[in-house]
C-alpha cells in the first residue's frame, strides 16, 4: 500500500510515518532534506537521531523516482521524507524544467512500485496567500502534488496535533 502522510510543521506526519514503517523488517529511508544551513543541519540530526539504526538511509535531494524504483521490492517499506523539501530543492534548480520532469517521473513510477511506500509532505495550503512570486509557485506546485499523489495512494492521511485523520483508505 502506498501511503501520503500530509500536516503541518512539527504536525507529527514524520512520527507517524516511522511508527507505520517500523512494522516492516525492512525499511529504506529517502530523505530529501539538504544541510544547507545550521538550522537544517539540526532538524536533520534530530531525525536521525530517532531512527532504528537497521533502516538503511538514502539521501537523495533531486531524483526521487529513480530511487524509489531502485529501491521498491516486495516485503520492504520506503519512507520519504519529505516531499515539500524535494520540491524546494527542484524548484530552486537551474533547469526550471526538472520539477516537470521529477514530478512526472514520480507520478508515473508510483502505481508500479512493489512494497510499501510511505510519502510524507507538509500541507502548506492552509494559511494565506504568500506574497512573492516564487512562494506563491511553491504553494500551488505542493497543492498540485498532494492532489494528484491523492489520486494514486491508496491512503491519504492528515496530521494534526499529533493525531491522525484518514481522508482515504484504511484505518490506521
Amino acid at each position: 500500500m502506498h501511503s501520503l502522510i500530509l500536516g503541518g510543521a512539527r504536525s507529527g506526519k514524520s512520527a507517524l510515518a516511522e511508527r507505520l514503517a517500523s512494522s516492516f523488517d525492512e525499511v529504506v529511508y529517502i530523505a530529501t532534506a539538504q544541510a544547507l544551513d545550521g538550522e537544517m543541519s539540526e532538524r536533520i540530526a534530530h531525525h536521525r537521531a530517532r531512527r532504528p539504526a537497521q533502516w538503511a538511509c538514502i539521501e537523495e535531494p533531486f531524483a526521487l523516482a529513480d530511487t524509489l524504483r531502485a529501491q521498491a521490492a516486495p516485503g520492504r517499506c520506503l519512507l520519504v521524507d519529505c516531499l515539500t523539501l524535494w520540491l524546494s530543492n527542484l524548484l530552486g534548480a537551474e533547469d526550471e524544467s526538472v520539477w516537470e520532469r521529477e514530478r512526472s517521473a514520480l507520478l508515473s513510477a508510483l502505481p508500479g512500485l512493489d512494497g510499501t511506500v510511505l510519502l510524507v509532505s507538509n500541507e502548506v495550503g492552509l494559511g494565506v496567500i504568500p506574497m512573492g512570486e516564487l512562494t506563491r509557485r511553491y504553494v500551488d506546485e505542493a497543492g498540485r502534488l498532494h492532489q494528484a499523489l491523492g489520486q494514486v495512494c491508496e491512503r491519504v492521511v492528515f496530521v494534526a496535533a499529533g493525531l491522525p485523520l484518514v481522508l482515504k483508505g484504511p484505518a490506521l
